[in-house]
């Protein structure tokens, strides 16, 4: 594992520009600091190293993501978002303690929207046992992100997304004051409403959801 964490370290440090990272960091209200390595050089030196490492060939390595987790600069973060997303067949409920240490860990929406469209809607879909035992419940969780999480874990769901749960878990959170929730329930609706524009509509039109939903949610319906 560790001869990994080298090989990408190296490649990395190669391409470390501290000039781009001034502004990189600007960009994430300097929560995080930054190599400088704009997206389309990281994802070129990612495919290099999975090509090179063949670790996508291999089971799926919780330790490698955790110790990315644990890299002070912030595309190590975007690289293990980037591991999990190409091994999302892999997942099994036992990985959803993993995603919600993540997602509680170095939070930001950069890496929380990425972990809960994806490896967490993706356990949830495959294994929905867990959606009632754990992600429902985030729903009323202190850590914001989580609450977040379970907002948006159903938004790639299309047809396939249970309507009554979306709409219990979004009026837990209507009173909310947090941008990032406002923001999380507008986004959930205009999605949604690109497969059931009617059903959002009178959601929308029957409760009384922050300024900031509204406009978001309301994007795509007439």
């Amino acid at each position: 594992m560790n001869t990994y964490i080298s090989k990408l370290t190296s490649l990395f440090e190669e391409n470390r520009n501290p000039e781009l990272a001034i502004p990189m960091q600007n960009y994430m209200k300097n929560h995080f600091d930054f190599l400088g390595i704009k997206s389309p050089t990281r994802k070129e030196l990612e495919k290099q190293f999975f090509q090179e490492t063949g670790i996508l060939k291999e089971p799926f390595q919780p330790s490698f993501i955790q110790q990315l987790w644990e890299k002070e600069e912030r595309e190590y973060q975007y690289t293990a978002l980037a591991y999990i997303e190409k091994s999302l067949k892999k997942l099994t409920a036992d990985d959803l303690l993993l995603m919600e240490k993540l997602i509680i860990t170095k939070s930001w929406w950069d890496t929380v929207d990425a972990l809960a469209a994806k490896p967490v809607g993706k356990i949830a879909e495959k294994y929905p046992d867990v959606i009632e035992s754990t992600i429902e419940p985030w729903a009323e969780h202190e850590d914001m992100w989580l609450r977040r999480t379970a907002i948006l874990f159903q938004l790639k769901f299309k047809g396939k997304t249970d309507e009554e749960r979306l709409y219990r878990i979004i009026l837990k959170n209507n009173e909310s004051k947090e941008f990032f929730i406002q923001k999380a329930i507008g986004w959930v609706l205009r999605e949604y409403s690109k497969t059931n524009p009617q059903s959002v509509g009178t959601f929308i039109k029957n409760h009384q959801l922050a300024p900031l939903s509204v406009r978001e949610g309301s994007k795509y319906i007439d």
